[in-house]
């Protein structure tokens, strides 16, 4: 049985990355490269179970490229106003989080998606 166009699982997911586009035309963070979102994921996701996480930790992550590349792309990310470093009970380490901005914006994703299940099956 073929299912009806606009009520399919993809549907959604298309609707979604338009309404996701239209965020991108708002003044808002500026724009990261495709690793600077996977390393604000794995912030993000760190985050969200409550883990801390260093600079350190993150430099153990291969899949995030080398130490040297990791660091310029966290000086980019937090001059950016994605991240943000904290200091920890040890001053040579330091804690990468999500800005509140960051937060903001995955909150405006949220409403994106949201929004692309209630629009499918209009």
């Amino acid at each position: 049985m073929a299912m009806e166009k606009n009520n399919r699982p993809a549907d959604i997911y298309v609707r979604f990355l338009q309404l996701a586009n239209a965020l991108r035309g708002l003044p808002s963070l500026p724009s990261l490269d495709p690793l600077e979102d996977r390393i604000l994921a794995f912030v993000a996701r760190a985050g969200q179970a409550r883990e801390r996480l260093s600079v350190r930790d993150m430099m153990a992550q291969s899949e995030l490229g080398s130490p040297a590349m990791l660091h310029a792309r966290l000086k980019s990310m937090r001059e950016k106003g994605w991240i943000v470093l904290s200091d920890t009970d040890d001053t040579r380490r330091k804690q990468v989080e999500l800005s509140q901005a960051a937060w903001l914006h995955f909150d405006k994703l949220s409403k994106c998606l949201l929004q692309a299940t209630r629009d499918i099956g209009k």
